[in-house]
């Protein structure tokens, strides 16, 4: 039985969801791309403070992205079952309270420590978003609008996190960039408790046992165990490659399969992601189009800097079309989901990316500007097109009583992807920034689009206009 909310006759606008509705859950989508990039221009003086070395001060990054990959599903299991309301405002409860603690860090790994419970707070945002926007719009057409809105939020507070973070520190120090989320997640607990409808299910009346069978813990050890080794296993390819935790991720994959599969209320649902030939699909492809985006978005600005020449300020105004033309294509995204359909929108959104990854191998020390404007141009499109139509994808194929579930999986693909792209770079990058380096980057992301291209191409046609249950056959 699940804890979606009843659905109510108020009516939508535009976005596919009530406005209001969309304006209760944009605070909470922020904080997690906000807090995982404003912490990079923190850490010089987070070093400072806490007289740790460069290393031990990325475990504030790592800590906060492994926290994120585990509690995305987790969350959206415990939205699922237990109300998308309640559990987003305990989330942003949660992040307050970590981002008022947090400037009084008595030691390094108690902030860490706070990071965690950041990570972990702020993941309850997303899928609780898709749940309350099932209930809002129960039909068969995904709200392409609500969901454009969302990913314009997201990708607005990553690319502003890094300004923000340093007006924040130049200001006020590291611990301006906890106490920034205060005055945002007020806002969020107070719209979410004036706008968002009240759910409830039978499941919170029944005994601890019950509760404890239906969040199926062994489950979510075992998830959370093969996610953090191979995790941990993919930041270490670029220094000294932890192997033995290769072993450690297989054992507890195989650990998840059989206790998944064996019990009735399973926290990772293995036999509908085997049925759900889509759904895997589009999950895959999370992580294929965020190991791309985020290869280029890395790699590019340092070969630019590095064997090019160009100054900082100079980097930032060649990567701009790539970043902006990522927001500015969002609206249009939207409206041609509407009109042609999820996977026309992928399969033009994987063609651009092939298009764009094959022209890295034209980048050289005497390419033009005009050039490479015009390749961080193409490189710019596909990644709206790519995002939006992977989210109404999944929103589509998506059970409905396990949307938050699947929700906050495809968060963690995307952390997957973005891990794997730091991974590559650091491995290929480790000889030395070269353009044949980035050449050699540029044919690994060339053969991931294509693999995405067949992979958008093989999605039913009428995806974004059929039931989820429809969409699995």
């Amino acid at each position: 039985m699940s804890s979606t909310p009843t659905p109510t006759p108020t009516p939508t606008t535009r976005l596919g969801v009530p406005t209001r509705l969309v304006a209760a859950v944009l605070p909470g989508t922020m904080l997690n791309p906000l807090n995982s990039s404003m912490i990079a221009v923190a850490l010089v003086d987070l070093q400072r403070y806490f007289a740790v070395g460069v290393a031990m001060s990325t475990w504030l990054i790592s800590a906060f992205y492994l926290s994120a990959a585990i509690g995305q599903p987790l969350m959206g299991r415990l939205v699922d079952l237990f109300g998308a309301r309640r559990l987003y405002v305990s989330g942003l409860v949660l992040v307050f309270v970590v981002s008022v603690l947090a400037p009084f860090s008595p030691g390094f790994w108690w902030l860490v420590a706070l990071r965690v419970l950041q990570g972990i707070g702020a993941s309850v945002a997303y899928p609780s978003a898709l749940v309350l926007f099932r209930s809002a719009a129960p039909g068969d057409t995904p709200p392409a609008g609500a969901l454009a809105a969302l990913g314009v939020a997201a990708a607005s507070s990553a690319a502003l996190g890094p300004v923000i973070g340093g007006i924040l520190v130049a200001v006020a120090g590291w611990q301006a960039i906890f106490l920034v989320n205060v005055p945002l997640t007020v806002v969020g607990v107070v719209l979410a408790l004036t706008t968002l409808p009240r759910g409830g299910s039978d499941r919170t009346r029944r005994s601890p046992s019950e509760v404890l069978r239906d969040v199926d813990v062994p489950g979510i050890v075992l998830f959370s165990i093969c996610i953090t080794a191979l995790l941990t296993m993919l930041l270490s390819l670029a220094r000294e490659p932890a192997w033995w935790l290769a072993p450690v991720t297989l054992a507890a994959a195989a650990g998840l399969v059989l206790r998944e599969r064996a019990t009735p209320t399973p926290f990772l649902d293995v036999r509908e992601l085997a049925a759900n030939r889509p759904l895997t699909s589009l999950l895959a492809q999370q992580g294929g189009v965020n190991l791309v985006f985020y290869a280029l978005f890395f790699g590019l600005p340092m070969w630019l800097e590095v064997v090019r020449g160009f100054s900082t300020d100079q980097v930032g105004l060649l990567m701009l079309p790539f970043t902006i033309l990522s927001l500015l294509v969002t609206p249009l995204a939207a409206r041609s989901i509407n009109r042609h359909g999820t996977r026309a929108v992928l399969v033009a959104g994987s063609a651009l990316l092939v298009l764009g990854t094959a022209a890295v191998q034209l980048l050289g020390t005497t390419t033009p500007i005009v050039l490479l404007v015009m390749i961080t141009v193409v490189l710019g499109i596909p990644n709206s097109l790519n995002s939006l139509g992977l989210q109404t994808g999944l929103y589509a194929a998506s059970p409905p009583e396990r949307i938050g579930s699947s929700g906050g999986l495809f968060q963690t693909f995307r952390y997957l992807g973005a891990i794997m792209a730091s991974s590559l770079l650091g491995v290929t990058f480790d000889d030395g920034l070269s353009t044949d380096a980035l050449h050699r980057v540029g044919l690994v992301i060339v053969v991931v689009a294509a693999c995405l291209l067949a992979l958008a191409w093989s999605l039913p046609r009428t995806l974004s206009r059929r039931t989820p249950h429809d969409a699995r056959r």
